[in-house]
């Protein structure tokens, strides 16, 4: 599946920032991968409303997802990295969110709550200034 979602992404590279020496002015290390999530033919109707909704942060307006690399001044190395992200988002963005199951409080804890509770009601009660 990730290979087909790899394949529809399109890739633009351009000059980064940063280290580089003498040919940081020449080569195009930086990578911008460009997935357009709704014209996708891998991800059916429920996924991408799925990541339209998790991942809005990162969505231009058009409905593309950009994810950026330019941490090493390799291009093949920032594409892994730019694709490896992009994997990985796709499925955190998956992920089916576990249901929390409500708990009650054990006994003793209650117990020690209210112990707690009674200990600084006397303390404030002893506070006061006993009139005769």
């Amino acid at each position: 599946m990730y290979e087909k979602l790899i394949s529809e992404a399109n890739f633009r590279f351009s000059r980064s920032g940063g280290p580089g020496g003498q040919s940081v002015n020449k080569v195009s290390t930086q990578v911008e991968l460009l997935f357009d999530i709704a014209k996708s033919e891998t991800l059916s109707e429920d996924q991408k409303t799925i990541i339209f909704h998790k991942l809005k942060n990162r969505i231009t307006s058009e409905g593309v997802l950009t994810i950026k690399s330019n941490r090493t001044r390799s291009q093949l190395k920032n594409k892994e990295i730019a694709i490896e992200r992009f994997i990985e988002l796709i499925i955190n963005a998956l992920r089916p969110v576990k249901k929390r199951t409500p708990t009650k409080p054990t006994k003793s804890s209650v117990e020690r709550r209210l112990v707690s509770k009674k200990v600084i009601s006397d303390k404030k009660k002893n506070r006061k200034v006993k009139e005769d």
